[in-house]
């Protein structure tokens, strides 16, 4: 997006008297001073100007925000590489700008504006006033905006961009990041994330636009501006009766004993959850008192990700056990993700893994489809989707039942623009995942939503323990009928952009000028995908099926044992991901076989690939 802000009028006599000695620089720092309104912010800047730390004011000023997997994403701040009151307004001045462009009736149609509970007191920013900033900029353009009168999941704005005819949305969050964090992710007409070309275009726009307009600081027009209508009721009531088409079993749902314990994270996610629970005759689930209510802090947990596992769980874990609770449903922060731990025969608990719970899903989606279809349904017309970095068990059970599989690039924005192609040509969409415990059940929204995905656990493991079964002995009868898929995910932490890019590079020069590896140790590589650069040597023309992705890293390796291993880099924080999986036939059921052949494999890989120590990448915190 640039550099050092933008063009502008800069007072040149202010300049004179408080020079950096870079030009480039002094235009962006006086920039910020003349458009920034938030003094908080401003005075990290003037503090920083002041103390002659011009390297830390370049790294804030000279460069910009740009979009990732799930859009703007970075932490709150003073800068315009971070979050902040101004970095949103120029975000939506672009965004007003681009689909003015795009849409003749964008005032009628509107915009719709929803936010989680983040928020940082050092610089007075929160979810909620960047999301009137947000409106604000759009009102004063006599846009007709949607803003929730309270926080809501995410899932909710793409739902309500559909329900309204919105020609677009914006959610203010930073999902399951750490609290230093918040985002701005964007949604299309469609209810689904932006891609390609939008995302660039948007981009274009806002450098255009950088100055704030007159009207953009108004945050108050939220509550004054007779364009503004809250969507709240409407959509929440919309979205729970939309919920009940997914709901099979209401009768058993009513007459369960079966005990859940809910845990939102510090986040959105309490009421919402609560709602869905009623909407599918549930009692509601039990909450985990300290964390029931938004906190910005999370000062429960070490990270607010539940993807962490059980040393995140513990609150949740511990209550259960006090309840009787054999399940416990986590959503993450803004409700989107979900996690789901169940109680074994012997005291000790299992947290799912999202390919795990995906399997789940799978075999439940569809077993509830051919329950319920017409005797007429052709079951070549229905589909599920996953990223190419999850587990292949939907391909596993696609090729026995005789539906259709597919695989996108990694990002629920991927999957969701791919469902709304294949609804619009009259194909049936059960399910779809991400491996990081993002699934979509039904298609009311195209995006992942961890509200919908924990009633629907919740009616599953009611129907299993009707059949005397648990969720853990379901999983392994899915395996042993579809072939075991044992992967495992963990990444590296790494701050450096320069070590990540010489770590790829090194990759695809492996074994000369561009020649990838042959063999991993003792592991030979049967083909290569790179993303990245758009090479696959497993098709006739080297070129891969997946869209080229060239603003972040990704090398998949397929090797001659049958495991499927990816390296890539994070859309949203600074990591580089490891994804490995054995996928046996139906029939090869020695567990501990492939556990093994997959565990010397990921040692084989971080020891020649990623090389941790002499990288200095940090291993994930246990």
């Amino acid at each position: 997006m640039g550099d050092c802000g933008a063009p502008g009028d800069v007072n040149s006599n202010v300049l004179v008297s408080r020079s950096t000695g870079d030009a480039q620089l002094d235009k962006a720092v006086w920039q910020w001073l003349s458009w920034d309104k938030n003094q908080k912010t401003k005075e990290q800047i003037e503090s920083l100007l002041q103390d002659g730390k011009h390297r830390e004011l370049r790294e804030r000023l000279c460069c910009r925000l740009s979009f990732g997997t799930a859009g703007l994403r970075s932490a709150m701040g003073a800068g315009f590489c971070y979050i902040n009151d101004l970095t949103v307004i120029q975000s939506t001045q672009g965004i007003y700008k681009y689909l003015e462009r795009n849409f003749s009736d964008f005032k009628q149609r509107g915009f719709v504006v929803g936010y989680d509970t983040r928020g940082q007191v050092t610089s007075n920013c929160s979810s909620k006033k960047l999301a009137k900033l947000t409106a604000a900029v759009l009102l004063a353009k006599d846009v007709l905006v949607y803003f929730f009168s309270t926080y809501v999941p995410t899932p909710f704005v793409p739902y309500a961009v559909q329900q309204l005819g919105a020609v677009a949305g914006v959610m203010i969050t930073a999902s399951h990041n750490r609290k230093e964090d918040n985002g701005y992710k964007v949604y299309w007409e469609n209810g689904a994330q932006i891609t390609s070309p939008h995302d660039k275009e948007i981009i274009k726009c806002i450098e255009e636009c950088v100055e704030p307009w007159n009207g953009s600081w108004n945050e108050n027009l939220v509550d004054t501006s007779p364009l503004r209508q809250d969507p709240l009721k409407k959509i929440c009531d919309s979205y729970m009766e939309d919920l009940t088409k997914i709901c099979y079993h209401r009768e058993l749902n009513v007459q369960s004993s079966l005990k859940f314990v809910h845990t939102s994270f510090h986040g959105v996610g309490h009421d919402y959850v609560q709602l869905a629970f009623q909407a599918f005759g549930f009692q509601p689930p039990i909450p985990v008192p300290e964390q029931k209510d938004p906190d910005p802090d999370f000062s429960t947990v070490k990270c607010p990700n539940p993807e962490e596992g059980e040393s995140v769980l513990e609150l949740s874990l511990r209550l259960a056990e006090k309840e009787g609770a054999k399940i416990v449903v986590a959503t993450d922060p803004d409700a989107d993700r979900l996690a789901v731990a169940e109680q074994q025969e012997n005291g000790p608990w299992k947290v799912f893994t999202g390919n795990e719970l995906a399997a789940l899903f799978g075999w439940w989606m569809f077993s509830c489809w051919k329950q319920n279809c017409s005797q007429d349904a052709d079951v070549s017309n229905v589909y599920m989707l996953a990223t190419t970095v999850s587990s292949k068990i939907l391909r596993a059970i696609a090729l026995k039942e005789g539906f259709h599989f597919e695989e996108t690039l990694p990002g629920f924005k991927w999957i969701g623009s791919r469902v709304k192609n294949l609804l619009d040509n009259g194909k049936e969409v059960l399910f779809a995942f991400e491996e990081s415990i993002g699934f979509m059940c039904g298609t009311s929204v195209l995006d992942k939503d961890g509200v919908s995905a924990a009633v629907v656990i919740a009616e599953m493991a009611t129907y299993l323990q009707s059949q005397g079964l648990t969720l853990a002995q379901k999983l392994v009868d899915i395996y042993e009928m579809y072939g075991y898929h044992i992967s495992k995910t963990s990444y590296f932490l790494c701050y450096d952009p320069a070590t990540i890019k010489r770590i790829f590079e090194r990759l695809r020069n492996f074994e000369g000028p561009e020649l990838y590896p042959k063999c991993c140790g003792a592991y030979s590589i049967l083909h290569v995908r790179d993303i990245t650069t758009g090479y696959d040597s497993s098709q006739l023309n080297h070129k891969s099926v997946l869209p080229v992705s060239k603003s972040s890293q990704m090398i998949t390796f397929t090797f001659q044992n049958g495991c499927v291993a990816t390296l890539r880099t994070s859309g949203t924080e600074p990591k580089i991901k490891y994804y490995a999986e054995m996928c046996a036939l139906p029939g090869h059921s020695d567990r501990s076989v492939l556990e093994e052949e997959l565990q010397k494999l990921i040692e084989a890989l971080i020891e020649n690939f990623l090389e941790p120590a002499k990288n200095g990448l940090t291993w994930r915190s246990a």
